[in-house]
């Protein structure tokens, strides 16, 4: 009897431990499915919120980007990297690299920043840095088709202001345009662009110290005059109130 039991006991023993090692294992590889399944998880959230993030910012730069552009197109002297910054509000780095994704963008090469990394289509014009600041150009190959439209195919009338801004030009160039405004006491930013556009006017030289640009008249307004230099302009003083004095220098 006492050595049945005994072989009982030792069978039961012997059956019950396979069945605990194999929980054991079973519970093991269940762990570490679950570990794996989190790591995936979570490097795919890592992935999910970095292309998110890379996405807003590629936005952001895109609107900063339009933003400056839209500014430039209407620009009439060059704008300073500190003015430009001030304007959209960002800092100076930053709309740094924006201004040279723009000249590269214009220009129809590639560029970084994750905007854009293939090539754009070349401009007919230029963001060029002249005089301490940036400034929208034509490109100089369009420069021959663009005067002969503004002067040819383009010949309407200047108007009245326009006439009153090339008339205190003529008289008191070199000036710069805040000038002008002063005397005139309006403003001419537009009638400027509009003498420049029709070669009237071209910018002489900027001021060293202000940054001002100064306007001079050009050989075009002594042939639609018919006078050989600026000395045959006739003279303003007998049509000033006290026949003498002409403009009050504001340069």
């Amino acid at each position: 009897m006492t050595t049945e039991r005994t072989t009982d006991t030792a069978t039961e023993m012997a059956t019950d431990a396979p069945a605990s090692d194999t929980t054991h294992v079973t519970d093991a590889t269940t762990g570490d499915a679950n570990v794996a399944s989190a790591t995936d998880n979570s490097l795919d959230n890592a992935t999910d919120n970095a292309l998110d993030n890379a996405t807003d910012n590629a936005t952001d730069l895109n609107a900063l980007d339009r933003k400056l552009e839209a500014i430039l197109i209407v620009a009439d002297e060059p704008q300073s990297l500190v003015h430009l910054a001030s304007a959209v509000d960002e800092p100076l780095p930053v709309v740094r690299a924006a201004v040279a994704r723009l000249v590269a963008d214009f220009d129809g090469v590639g560029v970084g920043d994750g905007v854009a990394s293939t090539g754009t289509v070349r401009r007919g014009f230029e963001l060029r840095e002249v005089a301490g600041g940036w400034r929208i150009y034509v490109r100089a190959t369009h420069d021959a088709l663009v005067t002969d439209f503004v002067l040819t195919q383009n010949p309407s009338r200047l108007s009245q202001a326009a006439l009153e801004t090339l008339a205190v030009i003529a008289y008191k160039q070199p000036i710069s345009r805040g000038a002008v405004a002063s005397i005139r006491a309006v403003n001419v930013d537009g009638v400027v662009r509009t003498l420049l556009g029709r070669g009237l006017i071209t910018e002489a030289f900027t001021d060293s110290e202000t940054g001002a640009i100064n306007y001079a008249t050009t050989d075009l307004l002594l042939t639609q005059l018919g006078i050989n230099s600026l000395d045959e302009l006739p003279h303003l003083s007998p049509l000033l109130s006290d026949g003498a004095e002409g403009f009050e220098d504001l340069r």
